[in-house]
């Protein structure tokens, strides 16, 4: 069977930086993966999905896109940036009420040019806002619009390929500045750079069997990815098989960490909290309350139970978030 065509256009700013962090409390050393300074639309992790998601869409002859996530989604942000660079007009479907007042997120989407449809579901109501999509993708499609519709996060197998080379160029920049990681270690909610992530660990372990390479560590903040491990699973080997790769994922492969997500997904914590403020202070490194600080959380939780060596090399995933801080709630 042939492979299917995967198109990549250029929107992020590529490679982003690998930052040396110093000591952690344990005596590891921290590293950061600017992730948040992918360049599109204020940045974040989502520029490398929507390289793909985005060739897809121009293969597909799409002339709009559409996608769904929380009311501060930075996917949602993204998405409405790559639609601008592209020309393609953007819906949004994100939760909670129509605001008397954009802010954070939803203000620059709408700057982007993109129309935002409040649905008034919770942010939890993954299962809702997907219908949500499905039902106005159907509209669009109705009235001639053509829409390529991204389901949550862009967490899908033609997504995850950009954390598959996002894993590569780690690896390259950390053979670069002669260090060997030992875990990388980032927030995982939808799977797509959880999945991806994996997927480049398992096709660089074909490639070199005796190469060490770094554990991949998400911290989980959204129950269903969190407390279940199989759709990560299952988009990694999709993945896998979009690259070519006969390999599969093992099930010692996919580590999700549900400890530090608190009560559910977009609800903040004390940890992450705490965490978000140790980086700034530390770093000067922005992470926002309910996401990326959560993972930051988790992974100064991790070291403070020494599961790193005192020696060891991690690698923080800095996923984005910035414009979330500035909102009223």
């Amino acid at each position: 069977m042939a492979r299917p065509k995967i198109t990549r256009i250029t929107l992020a700013t590529l490679p982003t930086p690998l930052e040396d962090g110093g000591k952690l409390p344990s005596g590891a050393n921290l590293w950061v993966k600017r992730d948040d300074l992918t360049g599109l639309g204020v940045g974040g992790n989502k520029a490398r999905k929507l390289e793909f998601l985005c060739g897809q869409a121009i293969d597909n002859g799409a002339k709009s896109l559409v996608t769904v996530g929380a009311a501060q989604s930075n996917h949602c942000r993204m998405t409405a940036a790559a639609g601008a660079r592209l020309g393609l007009p953007t819906h949004l479907v994100v939760s909670g009420e129509k605001p008397n007042r954009l802010e954070g997120n939803q203000l620059l989407a709408e700057i982007f040019g993109a129309t935002l449809h409040h649905t008034s579901l919770a942010a939890t109501d993954w299962a809702g806002l997907e219908e949500f999509r499905a039902r106005l993708t159907q509209q669009l499609v109705e009235r001639g619009e053509k829409p390529q519709s991204i389901p949550i996060g862009g967490s899908t197998a033609v997504g995850a390929i950009g954390y598959a080379l996002a894993f590569d160029e780690i690896i390259e920049q950390c053979a670069k500045q002669s260090i060997i990681a030992d875990a990388i270690v980032f927030t995982t909610s939808s799977g797509g750079t959880h999945a991806g992530l994996v997927a480049g660990l398992v096709r660089a372990r074909a490639q070199d069997p005796q190469k060490h390479l770094p554990k991949i560590v998400g911290i989980g903040v959204a129950k269903g990815t969190a407390l279940n491990s199989r759709s990560i699973t299952d988009l990694t080997n999709k993945t896998l098989t979009l690259l070519g790769q006969t390999e599969r994922a093992l099930e010692t492969d996919i580590v999700i960490d549900p400890n530090y997500m608190g009560s559910d997904y977009a609800v903040a914590t004390q940890a992450a909290s705490d965490a978000a403020k140790w980086a700034a202070h530390r770093g000067a490194w922005v992470l926002d309350s309910v996401y990326s600080a959560k993972g930051f959380s988790g992974l100064l939780g991790l070291d403070a139970n020494r599961e790193f060596n005192a020696d060891a090399n991690v690698i923080f995933i800095h996923t984005g978030g910035l414009p979330s801080l500035f909102t009223s709630h």
